[in-house]
């Protein structure tokens, strides 16, 4: 019994991965995102900079689209396609999309519309 109980205390001090508790909430990714732009890449689609209006309108530099948020994963939908949806870890300007694949997309946020999308 000793030992069962010091395999538990041990197994209380490795670091576990990432896990649910990292993901922003619905209001966490409005605050941090919201109004603001995020320049930053996706992994099956490469590098991007959009602004998201407090409207729900996606602009990009030469395309748009349309932001939403369900439950606490944010969705994005591009030239009448469906949405496709992550959760969200934000640490300060940092931004990373997180999907079923784990870690999808990484961004930096940049205060306001500063490309005038």
């Amino acid at each position: 019994m000793r030992a069962v109980r010091s395999l538990l205390c041990l197994a209380a001090l490795v670091p576990l991965p990432a896990l649910a508790q990292d993901l922003a909430s619905a209001d966490a990714i409005r605050a941090a995102i919201v109004g603001n732009t995020v320049r930053g890449s996706m992994v099956a689609s490469g590098g991007f900079t959009e602004y998201y209006a407090p409207d729900g309108a996606i602009r990009g530099p030469d395309y748009s689209g349309q932001w939403s948020i369900d439950g606490n994963r944010m969705c994005f939908g591009y030239d009448g396609n469906p949405a496709s949806c992550w959760a969200v870890r934000v640490s300060g300007r940092s931004v990373v999309w997180v999907g079923s694949a784990g870690d999808e997309g990484t961004g930096t946020i940049l205060p306001g519309n500063p490309n005038n999308y």
